[in-house]
């Protein structure tokens, strides 16, 4: 068994204290956290039994810390990235890893100058669902993958965020900072490096300052066409689907549900599938790394790939036309 690595919660909102409360069920020791805010640091120090660092200098200096849980405004990981590598600290940085191709391979060279570890939270690969669809892709069982689909949506747009995830510069393109680059890595999961990318994003209903209706279509040079979309005023959908030649998987319900439908058969059928606590596996994941040396399955190289078709899409809505991924990839 890895030993427990002890770690400290950086971004103690929402989703910093998620990420925190599976960490002791993850393997990992939480001993410190930090926040700008005092009230913040102290409430969070408080409820979970760590100590609360006063700066973010203090917390880096702080020789029981081993590694950090990054859940911060998306423009600020890059720099906290590289501040914690320079300090010999181990990463575990939520998605999007960052919003420009620049930053996370900068990101991502300082921890690999340092020797430290890098992990993305890119967690939704990890449904036993995508791993069943990625299986059939791999063994050739749906045929030649023709056509695909990923949409992460919900209606909280209807009720529209303050702070940070409510500003356009932290959330280009609508939902897709939050929600749409989890579809994003598992299309780059199923198919690998794609070639090209031309979307639109738009205010439809107009509540709120992001744009509440974002899609694009995504061209892979050896594989499919697909569709990536999210929309914050509908009805919650987590999909994702490959169409082959032969057949077509489905993972639905955000990995509850899987279908399967082959070549003359006139509806899908369900397929039993096993679920997973995929926050509390990435952390795991993390902890293992860290202890025994181990290269997580999304490194910062690997989650660049999400960071370079975000930008291309952010682009392509911008400007109305195709954006060639090779270049934006080359910005690294």
């Amino acid at each position: 068994m890895s030993r427990r690595v002890r770690v400290a919660s950086v971004g103690l909102g929402w989703w910093g204290s998620t990420l925190a409360d599976r960490a002791e069920a993850a393997g990992l020791d939480l001993v410190s956290c930090f926040a700008r805010s005092t009230d913040s640091r102290v409430e969070f120090a408080e409820a979970r039994g760590c100590r609360s660092a006063a700066t973010w200098d203090e917390l880096l200096s702080d020789p029981d810390v081993e590694g950090v849980l990054i859940a911060t405004p998306h423009s600020t990981h890059a720099d906290l990235v590289c501040e914690a590598a320079s300090a010999g600290k181990h990463v575990f940085v939520d998605k999007p890893f960052t919003l420009k191709v620049a930053d996370a391979a900068r990101a991502t060279r300082a921890c690999d100058d340092a020797g430290v570890v890098l992990q993305v939270g890119h967690n939704r690969r990890r449904q036993p669902a995508t791993r069943w669809i990625k299986s059939m892709v791999d063994a050739g069982e749906l045929g030649m993958p023709h056509y695909a689909e990923a949409n992460l949506s919900y209606p909280k747009g209807l009720n529209p965020r303050s702070g940070w995830r409510g500003d356009p510069a932290e959330s280009p393109a609508g939902g897709m900072a939050g929600l749409g680059v989890h579809m994003a890595d598992n299309l780059v999961y199923l198919f690998g490096q794609p070639a090209r990318i031309s979307a639109f994003s738009r205010k439809i209903i107009g509540v709120g300052p992001l744009d509440d209706a974002t899609t694009a279509i995504v061209e892979f040079p050896d594989g499919p066409l697909a569709v990536l979309a999210t929309t914050m005023v509908i009805p919650d959908i987590a999909r994702t689907a490959v169409f082959g030649t032969e057949a077509a998987a489905w993972n639905e319900v955000d990995g509850e549900k899987a279908y399967v439908q082959r070549v003359g058969e006139k509806e899908r059928s369900e397929v039993p599938v096993e679920t997973l606590d995929t926050i509390l596996d990435e952390l795991a994941e993390f902890g293992r790394c860290v202890a025994n040396g181990e290269t997580p399955e999304v490194g910062g190289w690997e989650a660049l790939e999400v960071v370079a078709i975000f930008e291309g899409l952010v682009e392509s809505a911008a400007t109305g036309r195709a954006v060639d991924l090779a270049e934006v990839r080359s910005r690294r």
